[in-house]
């Protein structure tokens, strides 16, 4: 202990000099949004490689596991192609809802957090990918979140267990539309909410998809299914509590859809909302 109030003593000066320098640092940065931008930027281009590095003596311990859910899911491929009704009548992609003007850039997560009020993953694909803000993020069995902040070879998303995640989204069987949120509590499931009661039939086990008023992810991708429904006396809307078809806890590669259209989409309305 004598040595470290001597070490202290004999370098008081060097010591005042960094904490005070630290604070001016910190203050600099604080009160110019340039200077914050590219500290954000950084940070992300460096927490990107750690993450990269983690996940590559992750994935060595996990191959096992990894490789039987590949199989898992090649038998299950297997099991619908099998057994479709006309093996001559595939699926042209060109014939797909919205894929004619989708691209899809594959990626793999190499952080994932989901134990906070306010969840981010990180990517392993950047703006020398084609990646930028607010892309949708998927994988094949739903919704992941939404492209935040972009460096060259990485981005964070902002996880669907985020309670600031907002997105369209819709039953499947009717249409009716609500937004949804995360109320921070259960990492299974969201909440849809403004759900008008008009929306009578809605029943346990009902799927919910991306809605059509989503300006990044294509209408119809899966969400989850119907677990809870709560009604609001003093309001005409329903809360419902959604079982995501995703584990969030246990995600590996992923999708990242970047829409062609959505640019010139948001400049059109853009100019009607001014025209108004």
């Amino acid at each position: 202990m004598q040595q470290i109030f001597n070490f202290i003593f004999k370098n008081s000066y060097r010591l005042l000099f960094l904490l005070l320098l630290g604070i001016s640092l910190t203050l600099t940065i604080q009160a110019h949004s340039f200077h914050k931008s590219k500290v954000i930027s950084s940070a992300n281009f460096l927490s990107g490689g750690v993450y990269a590095q983690l996940n590559s003596i992750d994935e060595y311990f996990s191959l096992r596991s990894r490789n039987e859910a590949l199989a898992s899911e090649n038998a299950r491929l297997k099991m619908l192609l099998f057994n479709r009704t006309d093996s001559v009548d595939v699926d042209k992609i060109d014939t797909i809802p919205g894929l004619k003007r989708t691209n899809v850039i594959v990626s793999k997560i190499i952080h994932n957090s989901y134990n906070t009020p306010e969840n981010y993953l990180t990517l392993h694909a950047g703006t020398n990918d084609g990646v930028k803000t607010d892309m949708g993020v998927i994988n094949d069995l739903g919704i992941v979140g939404i492209v935040e902040k972009t460096s060259p070879k990485y981005a964070t998303v902002l996880s669907v267990l985020n309670i600031k995640s907002r997105i369209n989204a819709k039953f499947k069987k009717s249409n009716h539309f609500g937004s949804l949120v995360w109320n921070g509590k259960n990492t299974g499931f969201v909440q849809l909410i403004d759900v008008p009661r008009l929306a009578s039939s809605v029943r346990k086990g009902d799927t919910i998809v991306t809605g059509a008023e989503s300006r990044i992810f294509p209408e119809n991708i899966n969400i989850g299914t119907v677990h809870k429904i709560y009604i609001d006396d003093k309001t005409n809307y329903y809360t419902i509590d959604v079982k995501l078809f995703n584990d969030m806890t246990n995600l590996g590669h992923v999708y990242i859809i970047k829409d062609n259209e959505r640019e010139e989409l948001l400049q059109l309305e853009k100019e009607t909302k001014e025209n108004e």
